[in-house]
């Protein structure tokens, strides 16, 4: 019996063909061959030299992030201008919400707050390009206080605990921090 519709048959041949020769025979796309790097070092060293770069800008970014978001939390300032340095939506108006309800309930916090973070992915195929980041915070000498009196607000103490982070590559060529999270039931 023959085809009543010989567009649909040129269409799936067509997709056919464009997800077979994006599949390559299950390599992973993120990540060139063996083969690939030993004919193209230089292509490999590239890359290499990319992914570091990206990793420090991410590093560099959140770094500003934390030296922002305390400067911003001394000062009970949720339009603090260095946030939106290092900082993006989603996680630019999250940190924004909880200074403002802290300064709300007559709170801000002080002291300092320990990092010692580490790139755990460098995504430069991704759209946008992006590295996650992994802390370990030591917030035992970060505080959050009544502001008149400055003594401690009951129940809000931390200690170190995980934290996770990524920064994201705008098309200005910023590496901005757009989303983190601080899980700490995980201790470090």
């Amino acid at each position: 019996m023959r085809a009543r519709h010989p567009r649909r048959w040129t269409t799936c041949l067509v997709a056919l063909t464009l997800l077979g020769t994006g599949a390559a025979c299950g390599a992973d796309p993120e990540r060139p061959s063996r083969a690939t790097e030993e004919r193209h070092p230089v292509a490999a060293e590239d890359r290499k030299a990319a992914e570091e770069a990206a990793g420090k800008a991410a590093l560099a970014a959140y770094a500003g992030y934390l030296d922002a978001s305390r400067a911003a939390s001394a000062r009970s300032d949720p339009h603090h201008p260095d946030l939106a340095k290092y900082l993006a939506d989603p996680l630019l108006t999250r940190v924004r919400l909880a200074i403002r309800e802290t300064k709300e309930h007559g709170a801000m916090r002080t002291g300092k707050l320990v990092s010692d973070p580490t790139v755990t992915l460098v995504s430069l195929d991704a759209v946008p390009a992006s590295v996650e980041i992994q802390d370990c915070l030591d917030a035992t000498g970060y505080k959050l206080v009544y502001a008149k009196t400055r003594k401690v607000v009951p129940g809000t103490g931390a200690g170190r605990h995980l934290a996770t982070a990524t920064a994201t590559r705008y098309p200005d060529g910023r590496w901005l921090i757009s989303a983190g999270v601080a899980h700490e039931d995980q201790p470090c």
